[in-house]
């Protein structure tokens, strides 16, 4: 179980909350050259009782809004004065991202994806000084921490889950609650908060959910509400909240493929291609065809598995993202 501890007042930034308080504020970070400030919102909702600190981030890659709507619905429903420890949201963590609705911060192509330099450098590029001003308050308050991504503009990717392979990140995964059962080995050891959070001494996640083809208004909701109860399952596993935990009656084990276009052209699942569907390993995936039609490669399952992620335009270009894939291999206990 995540540490227990009890505090009078959180600080995170320019953000103090008192028990029994719900705050707003912002991790500073730079002043512009227009003079306005660039600073990580943030939202404390700070128990009454003991309990641990559970931080959420949303919006590292700014094309992928889900997790800013988690955010704000989770900082409606949870009341203070019914919580045990303390939630931390930041509803946009790379801010010029996020008003940009890009995947990285377009006034820095040096290091322009957040979740790739993570956790940045103090006198480093923008996104680095962003990265580095985030995670020094988030190691310092944080015990769990749950990053929430989304295919974002280019695709749709279904309910999976990233961990470090420690008990506690596995833990934290199986409390994410039923629905959630692709639970995969991270793909980086590195640059990202979840890693950061395990070289400190803390556990994290990181979950994926929606994207392009799930924006319609009612798709929408469904995921946002999807990844708001699991959320709200994640209090009730670790008592922050009242109410009985449910689980996952079965969970999967692998690693992530990305299977990359070998031609441009349009990208044409195959007829009952869905995701999570089981697929045994040289089943079709897809087919790319030309401009007249005709077929010009052919996506094949590299391994026993299920795709937990699809291209959402059908045009496409050599070296693209088509599918991601996870290669199972077993359960979980």
């Amino acid at each position: 179980m995540a540490q227990t501890t009890e505090v009078k007042t959180i600080t995170v930034g320019a953000a103090v909350a008192a028990a029994g308080t719900t705050v707003r504020g912002a991790i500073p970070v730079t002043t512009m050259a227009g003079g306005s400030a660039l600073e990580i919102p943030v939202i404390i909702i700070h128990g009454t009782a003991p309990g641990p600190c559970l931080w959420i981030d949303a919006s590292i890659h700014g094309d992928e809004p889900e997790g800013t709507l988690t955010c704000q619905s989770l900082a409606r429903q949870v009341a203070p004065n019914q919580l045990a420890g303390t939630l931390v949201l930041v509803p946009a963590m790379n801010v010029p991202a996020y008003e940009a609705g890009q995947r990285g911060n377009p006034l820095d192509t040096f290091s322009y994806d957040m979740n790739r330099i993570y956790p940045g450098r103090a006198n480093g590029y923008l996104t680095e000084r962003m990265a580095w001003a985030h995670s020094q308050w988030m190691t310092k308050v944080a015990d769990l921490e749950i990053s929430i991504h989304s295919g974002g503009a280019h695709s749709y990717l279904s309910e999976t889950i990233f961990v470090n392979e420690d008990d506690k990140s596995v833990e934290l995964a199986k409390a994410m609650g039923r629905g959630w059962e692709v639970v995969l080995s991270a793909i980086s050891p590195k640059g990202n908060p979840m890693a950061v959070m395990l070289e400190a001494g803390k556990t994290g996640i990181t979950v994926e959910l929606g994207g392009r083809s799930a924006t319609s208004p009612s798709e929408m909701n469904r995921v946002v509400e999807t990844l708001v109860e699991a959320m709200l399952n994640v209090m009730r596993h670790y008592k922050m909240i009242s109410g009985p935990p449910h689980y996952p009656d079965k969970r999967w084990k692998g690693v992530q493929e990305a299977l990359l276009a070998p031609i441009s052209g349009l990208f044409i699942p195959a007829d009952g291609v869905e995701c999570q569907k089981p697929m045994l390993k040289g089943e079709a995936i897809a087919r790319i065809v030309d401009i007249w039609g005709d077929t010009q490669a052919t996506l094949l399952a590299p391994a026993d598995g299920m795709i937990f992620g699809l291209r959402a335009l059908p045009n496409v270009t050599t070296g693209e993202w088509c599918c991601f894939y996870a290669k199972l291999n077993g359960l979980r206990d």
